[in-house]
C-alpha cells in the first residue's frame, strides 16, 4: 500500500477513536429517526431535500465500517 494511502487510514482511523466522534455519532441516531418521517414531507422538493440529509448522515454513520473494509481489501491486494 502506498505511503500516501496508509497514512489517510491512519489518520481516518485515528479520528475515529476520540470521544468527539463518539459524540458525533451518538447525534447522528436521533437525527436520522427525525428525518426518517415522511409524514412532515411538505411537497417533493422538501422530500428530495430530507432524502439528501438522511444519504450523508448514513454515509456517517456507516464511514467506520466501510473504511475498515475498503482499509482490509487494500492489504489483501498488496500482500498478494
Amino acid at each position: 500500500m502506498a505511503p500516501e494511502l496508509q497514512k489517510y487510514y491512519e489518520d481516518r482511523f485515528s479520528m475515529m477513536a476520540t470521544d468527539g466522534w463518539v459524540d458525533l455519532m451518538a447525534d447522528i441516531d436521533p437525527m436520522i429517526a427525525a428525518l426518517n418521517n415522511i409524514s412532515a414531507v411538505d411537497g417533493e422538493k422538501q422530500l428530495q431535500f430530507k432524502k439528501g440529509e438522511l444519504s450523508i448522515l448514513t454515509w456517517l454513520k456507516t464511514l467506520r465500517e466501510a473504511s475498515s473494509r475498503a482499509y482490509e481489501d487494500l492489504q489483501i491486494e498488496t500482500n498478494i
